[in-house]
């Protein structure tokens, strides 16, 4: 599934999506032609805030669709988000090493 903003500017991405066969998304104004697209959402793909508006619903259905596939094969999603919680701790950094100088200054003193 392939989701499109501007089709305009996106023509060429619709056309090899149509050509490997992948489900096109996209929002149409009026000025754009829906050929290629397979939904068709209208409305305005000019205005910064229509943008994030379809960008943020489109991501929630996508993680609204993951967490019911992950629920209904089983997985426990409270388990997930508890290890996404926990923090690494880093490892001990490297000594640091000398600076060059300093080393090129040792081998012409030897």
């Amino acid at each position: 599934l392939i989701f499109v903003i501007d089709v305009n500017k996106e023509d060429l991405a619709i056309a090899e999506a149509k050509k490997l066969g992948i489900p096109v998304v996209a929002v149409v104004d009026t000025n754009c032609s829906p050929d290629g697209v397979d939904y068709i959402i209208p409305g305005n793909d000019d205005a910064a805030r229509a943008i994030a508006l379809y960008c943020d619903l489109a991501s929630r259905a996508a993680l609204d669709g993951m967490s019911a596939q992950l629920g209904a094969a089983g997985v426990d999603l409270g388990a997930l988000e508890d290890a996404a919680e926990e923090v690494v701790e880093p490892e001990a950094a490297p000594a640091a090493e000398a600076p060059a100088e300093d080393t090129a200054a040792e081998a012409k003193a030897e």
